[in-house]
């Protein structure tokens, strides 16, 4: 049976990566564990350590992506909470069979190979769900 394990992180839409880290790192002192760029999602993302849960700060890195419209619609802010599991395949095809309108019915794979896929808002009272499996 696919478990919630915990709060993996909160990601955060940014306008500008280093001018947020400005704020996080330098007036709350949180140290970057992690500035990249993520080509196959159009961002740069950094993640800043917080106890065992990290916040994500994520930049559109084109105009024209999902990330961009989001920012363009709604501004800087909240974009999703991440959700660690235990068994992504599992968890998707009980979300399938329970109706829950999913962005991705099948999990795609990150750079680093952690699975990963999102739970449409609309299922979720507005919010969007990402859901992450870090072990195979």
């Amino acid at each position: 049976m696919p478990k919630i394990k915990k709060i993996n992180h909160v990601a955060i839409l940014v306008e500008d990566i280093d001018t947020s880290l400005k704020f996080w790192h330098t007036v709350l002192g949180i140290q970057p564990s992690q500035v990249s760029e993520v080509t196959n999602e159009a961002s740069r993302i950094a993640f800043l350590p917080v106890g065992e849960s990290e916040i994500e700060l994520v930049q559109p890195t084109t105009t024209d992506s999902g990330l961009s419209r989001f920012l363009e619609k709604r501004g800087p802010g909240m974009h999703h909470l991440c959700l660690e599991v235990t068994d992504l395949h599992g968890l998707l095809a009980k979300l399938i069979a329970d109706g829950v309108q999913l962005i991705n019915e099948e999990p795609k794979v990150s750079e680093d190979g952690r699975l990963y896929a999102f739970i449409h808002p609309k299922s979720a009272n507005g919010v969007l769900v990402e859901l992450y499996q870090i072990e195979k």
